[in-house]
């Protein structure tokens, strides 16, 4: 009877224990697929790469396996830059204004026997419409210090405009400065340089192509044209070509600011725009259209 009892007890346990189901279980890693524990319907992930991390080989592979993780890391990827070491632009436009820093004795002999009877008001200008215009064939970069130093040069044109408020007018042979009496519409000397600058680069953010930069060195150019057009009711336009006493040289120091894809350039002259009688010293400032 004793046995019997233990018999049916047994069988009733064995029972017991088939009749309970098994809520935590272990998945094993499946390839392209994280390690993960399975606890009733909450699914635990122990780490985002398949398997240890490491390939077939025994060596530990970097990549991450799971979409949002590699996504970061191809975005990261793209950010990088590698700049080489020679690097050209071509055809660069500059579009700014054209001024002078007039320090000119209007009292003293020379300047009355170039311009007789001038004063300062002379040869105000109209701020707004002297207008520089620059055309470069080419800007070239050289890489000297780890590209955050770089040697930059190039060639082009620098086209310069002053417009007048008043009524002068630049006669030839000799040059000499009158105040006409016909109220121009019109006054404009214009003065053309081919030139060639040449800097040295600041690149402080080297690994970026749109970074924060700065350019500073000196321009050499050379005037292969010079002319006043001027326009009146009784006259028409009128253009009269000539030196003007003008410096052939015109040598500056020059500047470029990069602040990402905004870049601004600027130049000063060391001398006078004339070689005699004036004293006004040229400089310009505006906005540079450049891949860098």
């Amino acid at each position: 009877m004793l046995r019997q009892f233990l018999l049916m007890a047994g069988l009733c346990v064995a029972l017991s224990g088939w009749a309970q189901n098994d809520t935590t279980t272990k998945t094993g890693p499946m390839p392209g697929q994280p390690d993960t524990i399975r606890v009733g319907n909450l699914i635990i992930i122990r780490n985002g790469k398949a398997g240890s991390g490491r390939s077939g080989n025994g060596a530990s592979d970097n990549k991450p396996n799971n979409a949002l993780t590699r996504s970061a890391w191809v975005t990261h990827r793209h950010h990088d830059y590698k700049p080489s070491n020679v690097s050209t632009n071509w055809c660069i436009l500059d579009l700014g204004f054209a001024n002078y820093n007039d320090r000119t004795q209007y009292a003293s002999g020379s300047v009355q026997q170039f311009a007789p009877g001038s004063s300062p008001g002379w040869f105000h200008l109209r701020t707004a419409k002297s207008i520089d215009v620059n055309i470069w064939f080419f800007m070239q970069k050289r890489n000297l210090i780890k590209h955050v130093v770089n040697l930059k040069y190039g060639l082009g044109l620098e086209l310069n405009n002053y417009r007048y408020t008043e009524n002068i007018k630049f006669l030839k042979d000799p040059t000499e400065v009158v105040m006409d009496t016909i109220n121009l519409r019109k006054n404009k000397l214009a003065t053309d340089y081919l030139t060639l600058p040449l800097m040295l680069n600041f690149n402080f953010t080297p690994h970026r192509k749109q970074g924060i930069g700065l350019s500073l060195g000196v321009s050499a150019g050379y005037r292969y044209s010079a002319r006043q057009k001027v326009k009146s009711p009784e006259t028409g336009k009128q253009k009269t070509f000539g030196d003007f006493d003008l410096y052939p040289w015109k040598l500056s120091y020059i500047g470029e600011l990069q602040l990402g894809p905004i870049r601004l350039y600027g130049s000063y002259a060391t001398r006078s725009l004339f070689e005699k009688g004036l004293d006004q010293v040229p400089y310009t400032f505006g906005i540079r259209f450049s891949n860098w």
